[in-house]
């Protein structure tokens, strides 16, 4: 398959490492974000969030010339959407900004050019997409190929897993479906599997929505184990010693775009059929508010026992181990819950992968768990493991693990 160019509208944590390891194989890029700091950023060769082995990958892309960023989409023969999919606040599944990109990829699109959606989207988005496309484009009509790709990649592992990972791949008819396989075997060594853009796009949901059970299990477990006064990480791996056991580890709830979003673009749709889905949401919200209340007791029984306020260390604020993302992160929706019960009391936010943040103040990790009174490890970050656990009187709730076992 030959391409005079790729454009991909999205830059951020799917759309960049996407579009760096398409240019690795020699074929030009164009980015486009909507964010003027991003596209300076990666047109400097650098790069604007944390992920291994990014950095090398865009480095060397933008000083080949194969990876340009813009604030416009650019033509060319393969157009792949990779921008958010958030819900809104009553969990409806909100594809403005599929929509957004689509119009603005509209009018460049010519015959024979390859349309792909990896944003994550609920069932029949493709289908709403390629109808779009055919209403403000009709002379286009069955001479596109529209696709739906979902990425199933894992932060801190993005380049490795863009590679090896099989992918699941779903054209609107069979000819755009092998069109797509096509491009993808350009850089993606894991095996594709073709279906149809329905198939692929709830593929995605389902996967996520698995993870999310298996996750409510775990919590819910946790939140048994503590009323009965067992240390849950523990019986977790006593459990686990059965040949047909594998529970996963227990956390403060939640986060990431993915697992904490895609159920809902389910429920959204088939609430009588998706029970034991939307319970699980359920679930996992509730532990956060639950480990936030566990915060709160310990600080009223330690002003009790010292007559004085405790001095906290929200300890993390990703929403998983040694990245620096915060989208749907329990974390941050805990830390926003301390400090809206505080009362005048110190509150040290340490996230060790972030220099600074617009809303929290962060401390060095070190020097915020030698002050604190009351430390809450809420992310297993590999830097808190080094901590001693020596530490006195202090109060550690461990709502991760950081120091199980």
């Amino acid at each position: 398959m030959k391409l005079k160019g790729v454009s991909t509208v999205g830059l951020g944590y799917i759309g960049l490492p996407t579009s760096a390891l398409i240019a690795s194989r020699g074929i030009s890029v164009a980015g486009m974000d909507v964010n003027a700091k991003v596209v300076e950023t990666i047109n400097k060769g650098e790069i604007h969030i944390v992920e291994p082995d990014l950095q090398v990958y865009v480095a060397e892309a933008v000083k080949k010339g194969l990876l340009k960023a813009s604030e416009e989409v650019q033509p060319a023969d393969v157009y792949l959407i990779v921008v958010p999919t958030p819900f809104l606040s009553n969990h409806e599944p909100d594809i403005s900004f599929v929509q957004a990109a689509t119009r603005n990829v509209l009018p460049l699109l010519k015959e024979g050019d390859l349309f792909i959606i990896e944003s994550t989207s609920p069932v029949g988005t493709t289908e709403k997409m390629a109808a779009l496309i055919y209403q403000e484009r009709p002379e286009l009509k069955n001479k596109l190929h529209i696709a739906y790709c979902p990425e199933r990649v894992l932060p801190g592992n993005v380049m490795y897993e863009l590679v090896h990972n099989d992918r699941v791949i779903g054209g609107m008819d069979d000819a755009a479906t092998q069109k797509a396989m096509d491009f993808y075997r350009l850089f993606v060594e894991g095996d594709l599997h073709a279906t149809n853009a329905r198939t692929a796009e709830l593929c995605k949901l389902t996967e996520n929505s698995s993870r999310d059970v298996q996750i409510a299990f775990a919590n819910e477990l946790s939140l048994i184990a503590d009323k009965a006064g067992i240390n849950v990480w523990e019986l977790i791996r006593l459990a686990n010693k059965h040949p047909r056991v594998n529970i996963l580890q227990p956390g403060c709830g939640v986060g990431g775009h993915c697992i904490a979003v895609d159920p809902y673009f389910i429920v959204s749709e088939y609430p009588l059929e998706s029970q034991l889905i939307g319970k699980a949401r359920e679930i996992n919200n509730y532990k956060s508010f639950w480990a936030a209340e566990k915060i709160q007791n310990a600080r009223l029984a330690f002003q009790l026992k010292h007559h004085r306020s405790p001095s906290l260390a929200i300890m993390g604020l990703a929403f998983k181990p040694n990245i620096d993302d915060l989208r749907e992160s329990p974390a941050k929706y805990i830390a926003h819950k301390v400090l809206q019960n505080s009362n005048g009391e110190e509150v040290l936010l340490v996230e060790p992968n972030l220099k600074d943040h617009p809303v929290f103040k962060l401390t060095p990790y070190a020097e915020a768990f030698e002050k604190a009174d009351i430390v809450a490890f809420l992310v297993a970050h590999k830097e808190f493991r080094t901590l001693a656990r020596e530490c006195g009187d202090k109060v550690v709730l461990d709502f991760c693990g950081v120091w199980a076992g």
